[in-house]
């Protein structure tokens, strides 16, 4: 399949370009970046970040403005754009019939916009056909979460599911690469934790509650969860770390019985076979010091939930900490995650 980068030029559309390279589905088509880039080679545009080469072929493409008659040859298009511009402009190519698998956070609560991570709430992509931007469904919008929400959902859905959960205290410790580029000024993040990262907390809870949400007659109901949420910036490069206290509503009979519903929890895509689909969604681990950004954020790709420190807690049922990679998982990986989901469940 032929598809589009909006953002193309932004650190997160530097990602898409890179997991894209050599996919087993999808070819990049064209590239799409604002009015200062459009017409210019993506290597005069690009201010590559990458720790790999940029492709040849990618470094020769024109770079085109994000507007959906630059975009004809697509069978849909990843977006990587900041928020500020994403709203009108991943609506025009919803509205052109081009599908949009977005990053950004302008539809994310937007009641028939599936918020998705395909191993919590794949049944959510059935919301699609209940969206309106065209009248014979071929343009719609799939968003992924906030990149504290995606790893937040993978290690909550197994104790939701099975204890249900009732309150959840968290202070996430963020990695810089999270801040975009250039990102955190040196000074301000060398040696040193910003306990306050600005939009940040306020996504949390109605994005978690949205994806542990259960879908009936097109209609999400929701859990009512109280959460509280402390959003730091860490000098770590890439991997966003969770460390949470959990109160449960069936209260666990043993610590075990919590362990065992993370390890048994069957993954409902894992018979799917999508080329970015993780062996092991959830490595549960048992070493105290685990897990840790540097040595565990780029395992299976990048696409692995990190979970350790499952223990009883004092206050509320159980304290974890828990850690995925911020701009894969979270980001990019994540909505291409997405994108063989629904290219197998054939919204394409």
């Amino acid at each position: 399949m032929k598809v589009g980068i909006l953002g193309a030029t932004g650190a997160v559309g530097q990602k898409f370009i890179r997991l894209l390279q050599n996919h087993p589905w999808f070819e990049i088509e064209a590239l799409g970046a604002s009015e200062r880039s459009a017409g210019k080679k993506y290597k005069q545009a690009a201010n590559w970040i990458e720790d790999v080469s940029l492709p040849d072929y990618v470094a020769e493409m024109t770079v085109a403005n994000c507007k959906p008659d630059q975009f004809e040859n697509v069978d849909f298009v990843f977006s990587g754009l900041d928020a500020s511009v994403a709203g009108e402009i991943e609506e025009a190519f919803a509205k052109a019939g081009i599908p949009v698998i977005s990053n950004a956070k302008n539809f994310r609560m937007d009641e028939t916009v599936p918020l998705l991570v395909p191993e919590v709430n794949p049944d959510h992509i059935e919301m699609i056909h209940l969206q309106k931007f065209t009248t014979d469904g071929s343009g719609w919008i799939v968003t992924n979460p906030n990149c504290v929400a995606v790893p937040l959902s993978l290690a909550l859905k197994p104790l939701h599911d099975a204890f249900e959960i009732d309150t959840i205290v968290l202070t996430t410790m963020q990695a810089v690469s999270g801040a975009g580029y250039p990102g955190v000024p040196s000074l301000d993040i060398l040696g040193n934790v910003v306990p306050y990262i600005s939009g940040e907390e306020p996504k949390i809870k109605p994005e978690t509650q949205k994806l542990l949400a259960s879908l009936s007659d097109g209609k999400l109901s929701q859990p009512e969860i109280k959460l509280s949420a402390t959003a730091t910036r860490v000098p770590s490069i890439n991997g966003h770390m969770i460390a949470a206290t959990v109160k449960f509503k069936k209260a666990p009979t043993s610590i075990e019985d919590v362990k065992q519903a993370v390890l048994n929890r069957k993954n409902p895509i894992g018979s799917l076979d999508l080329p970015s689909s993780p062996k092991e969604v959830i490595k549960l681990h048992d070493d105290d010091r685990y897990p840790q950004p540097r040595l565990h954020a780029d395992q299976e790709n990048g696409m692995q939930l990190h979970m350790g420190r499952l223990r009883e807690s004092e206050v509320f049922d159980v304290s974890f900490v828990a850690m995925a990679h911020n701009t894969i998982r979270g980001a990019a990986g994540g909505a291409i995650l997405n994108a063989e989901l629904l290219k197998v469940k054939g919204f394409f």
